[in-house]
């Protein structure tokens, strides 16, 4: 499941020319001083964002996710840290999934609509039994196990802004705007037909806001926030069904 639309089109992204206005006078030294990211180009902010957002010790990150080569998403919710610790949400066809990993543990609790959209086309009978037995209930299973390893997957967070570095593209610097109520500047991008449009905070740290997809890989909106907040990664409460023991 590629989670790398931040990382490979976004953070990485290098120097270029500022964007023309419409004016040919020289700013004023007030109108700078002002100005965001005075003087840089949108590459040059691209990498001060590529620096704090990879510094981040955790953050939230909201959006649509690929599931598969059929087309299908996942629309993920989901805060995460360096430590490989998560917990959130992962939404499917109007039905809805609990993910919580701490230590070497993954913990899921799906509904029914969730299972019967990860299950399609398989046979009625086994479909109904994985409700009977999963639908509502928490279960576990080991972090490093083969069956565990693609929903370990959104909880590493080095992974998701893993290859940001080896990126090298334009990046052209935009107005000013906001994002949920944070100021921010955009920075636009474009490789062959892809568009990306990359959202800067410009108060407190460079952090990545948000990023808008026309890529055919990874379309859609990513949204990250909760930089250097604590992740609620806890074992939860009550019955626990172990997966590993069932399919031993």
């Amino acid at each position: 499941m590629p989670l790398s639309l931040t990382a490979s089109t976004v953070v990485g992204l290098s120097a270029c020319q500022p964007e023309s206005g419409g004016a040919d006078r020289e700013p004023s030294r007030s109108a700078k001083s002002k100005e965001p990211f005075a003087g840089l180009t949108g590459g040059e902010i691209a990498d001060r964002a590529l620096e704090a957002t990879t510094g981040a010790s955790s953050l939230r990150v909201a959006g649509d996710v690929p599931d598969g080569p059929d087309g299908a998403t996942i629309h993920m919710d989901m805060a995460l840290n360096k430590r490989n610790e998560c917990a959130g949400t992962m939404s499917m066809d109007g039905g809805k999934a609990d993910l919580i990993k701490t230590g070497d543990t993954v913990y899921l609790r799906y509904d029914e609509g969730f299972l019967r959209a990860q299950s399609k086309g398989e046979p009625a009978a086994d479909v109904q039994a994985a409700v009977d037995m999963l639908a509502g209930k928490w279960t576990k299973t080991s972090a490093t196990g083969a069956d565990a390893a693609d929903i370990a997957s959104f909880c590493d967070l080095d992974a998701m802004l893993g290859g940001a570095e080896d990126v090298h593209s334009d990046a052209v610097r935009g107005k000013t705007t906001t994002v949920d109520g944070t100021p921010a500047i955009v920075l636009r991008e474009k490789e062959g037909k892809d568009r990306y449009t990359v959202y800067v905070a410009t108060e407190g740290e460079p952090y990545l806001l948000r990023v808008d997809s026309t890529s055919d890989a990874d379309p859609g909106t990513l949204t990250f926030s909760d930089y250097d907040e604590p992740v609620p990664a806890q074992k939860p409460d009550g019955e626990i069904l172990d997966l590993d023991e069932l399919g031993n």
